[in-house]
């Protein structure tokens, strides 16, 4: 079965090819090579700014996909939407992986010290064993994600700790592009 997979990243790092080496990769796999993966991300022609119309589209991209892939440069992290697409998938009931990209040289030849996983910095509490309210990590407290409001979920197994905040990074795989060979093994992970 073809996944569709949503790549959530922030967007230097398509200015520095580096996200476009992770979402292009099967271009340059062979014909024998099996391309197990449609990508299903949300290439922005122009800047929206409204925080409805924003989300809509998100939603609209998602609407369609199973997996969602956190490629993580050095400000994704930070990165409003980025936050959104992780919760917004979780609550589809997507599969979240997260890959470190700094590792791959970008248009010049250099590489980056990896940045902070955003998967550290969104966190859920599941309570009353279906109810799920979501986090994040501003300026080193945890406040209430603001983006989703706290909701009941049917398959509630993929947030396995109960009545505690707990980040994200704690339940979904994170993966360095280089190190763990993602041109030959991004499609194991997606499965």
């Amino acid at each position: 079965m073809t996944n569709q997979v949503f790549f959530s990243f922030d967007y230097q790092d398509v200015i520095d090819f580096r996200a476009n080496v992770v979402r292009n990769h099967w271009c340059t796999k062979t014909m024998k090579e099996k391309v197990d993966f449609l990508d299903a991300s949300i290439w922005e022609s122009e800047k929206v700014t409204e925080e409805y119309t924003l989300k809509k589209i998100i939603n609209v991209a998602l609407q369609e996909t199973n997996v969602t892939v956190v490629l993580i440069g050095s400000e994704t992290y930070k990165r409003r939407w980025v936050r959104y697409e992780m919760v917004r998938s979780l609550v589809q009931g997507n599969k979240l992986i997260a890959v470190h990209i700094n590792s791959i040289k970008d248009k010049y030849g250099n590489t980056k010290p990896l940045g902070p996983n955003p998967l550290d910095y969104v966190a859920y509490m599941k309570y009353k064993k279906k109810k799920v309210s979501f986090f994040e990590c501003k300026n080193d407290r945890w406040l209430n994600y603001k983006d989703y409001i706290p909701f009941t979920l049917e398959n509630s197994d993929i947030f396995p700790i109960q009545n505690e905040m707990c980040p994200l990074s704690l339940h979904f795989p994170v993966y360095d592009w280089v190190l763990d060979v993602g041109y030959h093994n991004f499609s194991q992970w997606i499965k």
